[in-house]
């Protein structure tokens, strides 16, 4: 009976790498073709780990945690939390935003935390899609289709901007009465910063710069060994995740051969990659619509609006629907989810309006 658990468990934590193996089997024995992987897909996965990497060490130094708790301080808890949450996920991904700032946000006692978790989730996807490093998706169209960093910025700056004022708004208006005894609770979460802090903020910052193309891609190799000889730890990062995306590359190389065509129409490819990543996640559909259109904008814009709605829409969704459910004082598993994907489908809804109010040559007339 455990080891059946064990299996579902399994299941349901690594469905995404076990669908896109499947896929990769499926669509390899239908072609007939051994998947090939260009060499700017390789350089795509090794940024994503070198990133991860530096990442992960900066988590573990407690740096991020420290500085998180300082904002959190004072009045106006939800604002900061929410404006924390969007800087973050823009530097260290919105899975780690989300990793670090739900959790702190379950300690205190305050209420309405259900709809605070949300809107966070919600901040940390708005703040991913700014820049080309704040999730995997960016990262990959920025890297396919050689985009220039303020063409990049220029292009989601109203998706991210408008969101995040949205949420500023909704923040305001959100009463959780904070209790006085919260403040000594939470500073006895507070760990001591690991001197590596240091260290893995340069490296941070060297991922960065290989990101935009500044520095040359083997000098990010230079957090691999500094893990590799000081802080191994590190090196344990999400590999179901980069080995999900080698699987995609693959997927789209087959489907590739299979659809012999190109989605030309911006409207088009901006709802379908929507649309999409509701029931694969905006980071596959990125991998696989990438392949059928060059119109990377609507493409950027498709899979990050992609990212509110369901909970699959997004990782980070999953990740903070799954810490609140976990939390040992949370129970409401119902009344969370359909607040959770109401929210979520209302953000959808304002993302959508939004690209064709800005884009609306691109409309079918």
């Amino acid at each position: 009976m455990k080891t059946q658990t064990t299996l579902i468990d399994f299941i349901i934590k690594e469905w995404l790498v076990i669908v896109s193996g499947i896929g990769l089997i499926l669509t390899s024995l239908y072609t007939k073709h051994f998947p090939a992987y260009s060499v700017e897909e390789l350089k795509v996965l090794f940024i994503l780990f070198i990133l991860f990497v530096s990442v992960k060490g900066l988590y573990q130094s407690g740096l991020i945690l420290k500085i998180a708790k300082k904002i959190e301080r004072g009045r106006v808890v939800p604002l900061k939390l929410i404006i924390t949450t969007f800087i973050l996920s823009m530097l260290v991904t919105n899975d780690i935003s989300l990793i670090i700032m739900v959790p702190l946000t379950l300690s205190f006692d305050i209420k309405r935390k259900d709809i605070l978790v949300i809107l966070e989730a919600l901040a940390a996807n708005a703040g991913s899609a700014f820049t080309p490093f704040g999730n995997p998706q960016n990262l990959f169209i920025y890297w396919f289709y050689g985009i220039h960093p303020v063409s990049f910025i220029r292009t989601i700056a109203p998706f991210s901007l408008i969101l995040i004022g949205l949420l500023v708004v909704s923040a305001l208006f959100l009463d959780t009465d904070r209790q006085k005894n919260t403040k000594g609770h939470l500073e006895d979460q507070v760990q001591k910063i690991d001197k590596k802090a240091y260290a893995y903020g340069a490296f941070l910052l060297i991922d960065i710069l290989v990101i935009l193309r500044i520095l040359p891609i083997p000098v990010g190799s230079l957090v691999i060994l500094f893990a590799l000889i000081f802080d191994r730890k590190a090196l344990l990062v999400d590999y179901t995740l980069l080995l999900s995306f080698l699987f995609f590359f693959g997927i789209a190389g087959n489907l590739e051969l299979i659809i012999a065509t190109k989605i030309n129409h911006a409207g088009h490819i901006f709802l379908f990659s929507a649309l999409s990543s509701q029931v694969i996640s905006n980071v596959p559909a990125t991998l696989l619509f990438a392949k059928f259109t060059p119109n990377w904008e609507a493409l950027l814009w498709g899979v990050n609006a992609g990212g509110f709605g369901s909970l699959f829409g997004s990782l980070a969704n999953l990740i903070a629907y799954k810490i609140y459910l976990t939390h040992e004082n949370t129970n409401e598993t119902v009344g969370f989810t359909l607040k959770f994907t109401l929210i979520g489908y209302v953000a959808l809804f304002v993302s959508v309006v939004l690209y064709f109010i800005l884009y609306t040559p691109s409309f079918p007339g």
